[in-house]
């Protein structure tokens, strides 16, 4: 029998990398998901694949009437909604604090915050009407640490903890379980670009370099997040909430032997 079965997901940040995992592996589990993007020719090649139970919607997460319809549409399309995903969310602009722009700030701030509370509540009285579920956010291992020249990153991913222990001690009454999963560095398109950064137009240097920050050695395969997020949405976490669920190799340590 599935993890899944007979349960409805939405997630956000579908088209791709985390997101474009879990809708994957959800679908697998016997779950149905309305998988969320904001661009619709992205998300209509990425879910090409994955078969009948999943229906993309285009959407902006920081436009709480969009989520709303968004909301409307999976219990619409499927007759309720039992787990939220609230994953979409950007890197931003790195620079050090003295030459930080701050409109790139409240961006970053914008998308990885403003967008998890809309799609929190916004599910959330879905959520309720079917007797209750999950919710599962993405954050990062910057919660915990500083990452250097990544101040609006850091920043909205420590808020996220904050979000996710609000909600996980209001939403318990209802009986809604909520966590965050909080991958280190995770192997997506987007870190192609952060190794060429890190080994100064050396892709390869870069690569090594980050690895090292890990006891192990290796990236985070978006695969093994999405794993993590079934196992949480699953009848087998059903007494975990208020949690930050580590998937960084030992990252938050502050590196690796050699």
């Amino acid at each position: 029998m599935t993890r899944l079965s007979g349960k409805v997901a939405v997630i956000t940040g579908a088209a791709s990398g985390i997101g474009l995992a879990a809708t994957k592996l959800f679908v697998e589990e016997g779950a149905s998901v309305l998988a969320l993007d904001v661009g619709a020719e992205a998300l209509q090649a990425a879910l090409a694949d994955v078969g009948t139970r999943v229906t993309p919607f285009v959407v902006d997460v920081t436009d709480e009437a969009q989520m709303r319809q968004a909301m409307a549409k999976a219990a619409e399309t499927y007759g309720g909604i039992d787990i939220a995903i609230p994953n979409a969310g950007i890197f931003g602009v790195q620079a050090p604090i003295l030459n930080a722009a701050i409109d790139n700030f409240d961006r970053v701030m914008r998308v990885n915050v403003t967008g998890v509370l809309i799609t929190i509540k916004c599910a959330a009285s879905h959520i309720i009407e079917r007797g209750g579920g999950c919710i599962v956010i993405t954050s990062s291992v910057g919660a915990i640490i500083g990452n250097p020249e990544a101040v609006a990153y850091t920043a909205s991913k420590h808020a996220l903890t904050g979000i996710m222990k609000v909600a996980a001690r209001e939403l318990a009454p209802h009986n809604i379980r909520v966590n965050t999963v909080n991958p280190g560095l995770v192997d997506t398109p987007m870190m192609r670009i952060v190794e060429k950064e890190v080994g100064l137009g050396d892709p390869m240097k870069g690569r090594e370099m980050l690895q090292k920050a890990t006891f192990l050695h290796r990236f985070v395969r978006p695969e093994e997040v999405a794993e993590l997020m079934v196992f949480l949405a699953s009848d087998a976490a059903i007494n975990c909430t208020g949690g930050m669920y580590m998937i960084d190799g030992g990252m938050q340590y502050g590196g690796g032997a050699e």
